[in-house]
């Protein structure tokens, strides 16, 4: 029960508000230590941010995304670890492969929930979505946006504030300004991801350290 209340309380200050996206169906798996469940939420908290739109009353969409920094890479692998008992070399292993994979870039997970399936074309290049990472050095369009899929309990115990209706996508956004300059400079404590169009703007803001 302690668990619950302390994910629920995360949740809402990830959220900034009241309002929280729809839950149906079992909830997300958690570790049973709560001690490494609670440590592992608040590191995904730390580098995750939330926005919604709304029409008056109607969801348009709620989405939340989530900086693959080397810190939450390895908070990710080591909750893995735990949920399949992998050995230590494997974590490392992995966080290393990662880690060399996203050379040049800066890597974002993406989970939103789109009232109407018309308008999740978020990878497609006719998209009617703007998506933009917002840095204090400047702004960039991705380099890439693959579509995980919809969100199952593989992902959600992970990224549980996907839900049921929920879809998965990765966001892949240039190291560096044409210039060379530093896309996220070492001083940065946050970034920033838009999505526009004319449905409306949600803004996400998640600390970089």
């Amino acid at each position: 029960m302690r668990t619950g209340l302390r994910f629920g309380a995360l949740l809402l200050a990830l959220a900034g508000c009241v309002t929280v996206p729809p839950q149906v169906g079992d909830s997300a798996p958690v570790i049973k230590d709560e001690r490494q469940e609670e440590a592992y939420q608040k590191v995904l908290a730390r580098y995750s941010g939330r926005d919604e739109i709304f029409k008056g009353f109607d969801t348009i969409l709620f989405a939340t995304a989530t900086l693959q920094t080397d810190a939450f890479r390895e908070a990710r692998l080591q909750r893995q670890a735990l949920f399949k008992v992998l050995p230590p070399e494997r974590v490392r292993e992995s966080l290393a492969q990662e880690i060399s994979a996203a050379t040049g870039t800066h890597e974002l997970f993406l989970g939103v929930y789109v009232y109407d399936y018309h308008y999740d074309d978020f990878d497609r290049p006719n998209s009617i979505w703007n998506v933009e990472l917002v840095t204090p050095a400047g702004t960039v369009r991705p380099l890439s946006v693959e579509r995980v899929g919809r969100a199952d309990m593989e992902m959600r115990a992970y990224y549980p504030y996907t839900g049921v209706f929920w879809v998965g996508y990765r966001l892949r956004f240039p190291a560096l300004f044409a210039n060379g300059a530093l896309v996220i400079p070492a001083n940065a404590e946050w970034v920033l991801l838009r999505l526009a169009s004319t449905l409306g703007k949600a803004e996400m803001r998640m600390q970089t350290r």
